[in-house]
């Protein structure tokens, strides 16, 4: 039996709303008989509020909760500020805390995998990080001003450097992650890349139960995920606007998240006088009730964007829809393509978009056979129950560290 800490600053607490990969993780270690906490903050990035802490703990592995002041927007200074002292409340928990064997550790945010990373350094700990994205790249396309951005996230630089080097062992949510992170660690030799994905039974079930209905008329396209800067839904709502105006009005977007923009996002649609409901953050079993029922899946992401294989697109697959995607990622791109599981267009074109769309909704052949490769994709890419099995192979594995 091993003792196990792992730390995700941005992990789903039991209970909150998603399909969260770390809760995942902790349940299979668990299984296999080890002693297991999370370890994360006492705020909620997704809710901006503060959580509530004062329930017990049902799940089978420890979870604590280190403070954290909070704050209103994902892109400020008081975040930063947040982040810091939670990588400080964070540090003295750990020096009161027992040594574990091995620490497993979220990154981001870099404040709490920086501290992870020099505490397991100093006590002689395996250290395993887990990449679900680049910093400060990701920042830097809401703010890109030459120089200028080089200079203001240089710290930030510095830092992902630094727990890149210190990682004993690599997993990270893509392969161009998995590349980033091993362009500057020469010590993990057999780095890994594990897509965020769902559990595909669990996924059917869900399904099964859908109760939703549509007229049989309608297509709906789906949008699953947050409505930020990185995700041009403007372009899609530009593209269903010039099919409205063709004459097309059986077609309905559904749009399931939230984030800082959605107003914006609400604001044009309705501008563009189009079909589209925002739903707003859904339950896990209500997304896929919902998605299921779609007709074609949208990944419009903004050109530029530092993403890779996102949370979404394994839910795409999972459901069988055929993906519009406009996302620059070479390593989705290709996905799609060696797998006939979508089609790949140019981002802020929405004339393509428009042909895409249509040559989808006049097609229902197309639409089925497309949909079903990408669940071939979901069987072997995204299923949970096979391949986080090499998360816990790496986990467990042992290796002589330092």
């Amino acid at each position: 039996m091993k003792d196990i800490l792992i730390v995700a600053h941005f992990t789903q607490a039991p209970g909150e709303k998603g399909n969260g990969r770390f809760e995942y993780i902790a349940n299979m270690l668990v299984n296999s008989n080890n002693s297991v906490e999370i370890v994360t903050t006492s705020f909620s990035h997704l809710a901006k509020k503060h959580r509530d802490n004062s329930g017990s703990n049902k799940e089978k592995y420890k979870l604590t909760m280190v403070k954290e002041p909070g704050y209103k927007r994902n892109i400020s200074l008081k975040r930063f500020y947040s982040h810091y002292i939670f990588g400080e409340n964070l540090k003295k928990y750990l020096e009161q805390r027992r040594v574990p064997d091995l620490i497993y550790c979220a990154v981001p945010s870099l404040d709490a995998a920086f501290v992870t990373a020099q505490y397991a350094q100093r006590k002689r700990i395996k250290f395993v990080i887990d990449v679900q994205d680049i910093w400060p790249e990701a920042f830097k396309m809401v703010f890109n001003v030459p120089i200028i951005s080089d200079f203001i996230f240089y710290p930030m630089k510095k830092k992902s450097n630094y727990i890149y080097k210190a990682a004993d062992d690599v997993i990270a949510v893509s392969e161009t992650y998995v590349n980033k992170v091993m362009s500057v660690n020469n010590k993990c030799e057999h780095p890994k890349s594990v897509f965020l994905g769902t559990e595909l039974d669990y996924f059917d079930k869900l399904a099964n139960a859908s109760q939703i209905t549509k007229a049989r008329n309608e297509i709906w396209i789906a949008y699953v995920g947050t409505l930020g800067h990185s995700y041009d839904l403007t372009c899609v709502i530009d593209a269903l606007a010039a099919i409205k105006s063709k004459g097309y009005k059986n077609i309905k977007f559904l749009v399931m998240g939230d984030g800082p923009l959605k107003e914006k996002f609400e604001d044009y649609a309705r501008e563009k006088e189009i079909s589209c409901e925002f739903m707003g953050r859904l339950e896990y079993s209500e997304m896929v009730s919902f998605l299921v029922m779609c007709d074609i899946a949208v990944n419009p992401i903004t050109k530029g964007a530092a993403g890779s294989i996102i949370n979404k697109v394994g839910d795409y697959a999972a459901a069988a829809l055929p993906v519009i995607n406009t996302q620059e990622s070479l390593e989705y791109k290709k996905l799609l393509n060696d797998y006939k599981a979508g089609v790949n267009c140019d981002s802020d074109n929405s004339k393509e978009l428009v042909e895409q769309i249509l040559n989808f909704c006049f097609d229902d052949n197309l639409r089925k056979v497309i949909g079903e490769n990408n669940r071939k994709l979901a069987e072997e890419k995204f299923d949970r129950k096979k391949t986080y099995k090499n998360i816990i192979i790496k986990i467990l594995e042992d290796n002589n560290v330092h």
